[in-house]
């Protein structure tokens, strides 16, 4: 075995923050780690095209080519930012405890009547369907980039507010005092959670990982996950899915939003944890035949265009 886990990540302030946090978690349990932050798509060459290999992921797809050709070990990523597939050859080797999973919304000064007129930024399909569900006189405009960019162009604009999740602003300690939980808006499925993967045949790197892996945080990302993978086709859509562990129990909230928000499909189960296999699937499948198959067909048709 390699005697150093090297742990590749982008150079943002969020994602430098999750690798240092592997990497401490790993000497904790006496493994040698170093971050290795990987440069842009350009510098890194495989001899197959991505999308043969299965790399599909827009905030993932520069530290899978860094694994697959041997440049790191593993990668970490926000679990929410991952495609339900993973590339040939990389697999899920650990889910961290699951942060606060809630959307938050920042404004500069005290929140305004939002029955009234108001402008929020997001670059998220699935906020701005939901936002616009709430409060459809409003008006949602595209907001992208990493946390502290995002954070510097509200600040820089007119905007009312703009949409975060919690967890991000968090672990980097830079929520602000000024926001408003969102405590309505149905997650994006894994938000809050952190994801490690490493090369399949690595098995000795596999085996440091597992004990990093949360039980019930795997659960409950697994159960949304499936649900977004059944749901979705292949379409980015504004999809939402969060599943709670309650003693014995699992509770899952899921729902597909038509992309002006003007249409809602939603669904709510509680099970036994031993009966929760296959649950999100079956929710996606209640969705769609609850008039979620014309909301995906719609959503793809105007994303095509």
């Amino acid at each position: 075995m390699n005697n150093v886990i090297r742990i590749g990540t982008r150079d943002s302030e969020l994602a430098l923050w999750q690798a240092n946090h592997v990497k401490d978690l790993l000497e904790k349990n006496g493994y040698q780690a170093e971050i290795v932050p990987v440069k842009s798509d350009g510098d890194l060459v495989l001899d197959k095209p991505l999308h043969e290999l299965g790399i599909t992921g827009v905030f993932t797809k520069t530290l899978d080519v860094a694994m697959l050709n041997g440049t790191v070990d593993i990668a970490v990523h926000s679990m929410k930012d991952v495609p339900t597939k993973l590339p040939k050859g990389i697999v899920k080797a650990a889910v961290l405890p699951r942060a606060n999973t809630n959307d938050i919304l920042l404004h500069k000064d005290k929140p305004k009547e939002f029955d009234k007129y108001a402008t929020i930024a997001t670059g998220s399909l699935r906020r701005k369907a939901q936002w616009l569900h709430k409060y459809p006189k409003h008006t949602l405009v595209d907001l992208r980039g990493n946390v502290n960019t995002r954070l510097e162009k509200l600040k820089n604009n007119e905007w009312d507010g703009a949409i975060f999740a919690a967890a991000g602003l968090e672990r980097i300690n830079l929520k602000p005092k000024n926001h408003t939980v969102l405590d309505w808006m149905i997650p994006a499925p894994a938000q809050g959670a952190m994801l490690v993967v490493a090369m399949e045949a690595d098995q000795n790197t596999r085996k440091a990982l597992e004990t990093l892996n949360d039980y019930e945080t795997d659960i409950c990302t697994t159960i949304e996950r499936e649900f977004l993978s059944t749901l979705e086709g292949g379409c980015t859509a504004p999809i939402g899915a969060i599943a709670t562990i309650d003693i014995d129990y699992v509770t899952f909230v899921g729902g597909l939003f038509s992309l002006d928000g003007k249409h809602k499909v939603t669904t709510e189960h509680r099970v036994l944890i031993e009966n929760c296999e296959g649950l999100g699937s079956v929710c996606a499948k209640e969705i769609l035949h609850q008039g979620g198959e014309e909301i995906m067909k719609k959503i793809k048709k105007e994303l095509s265009v």
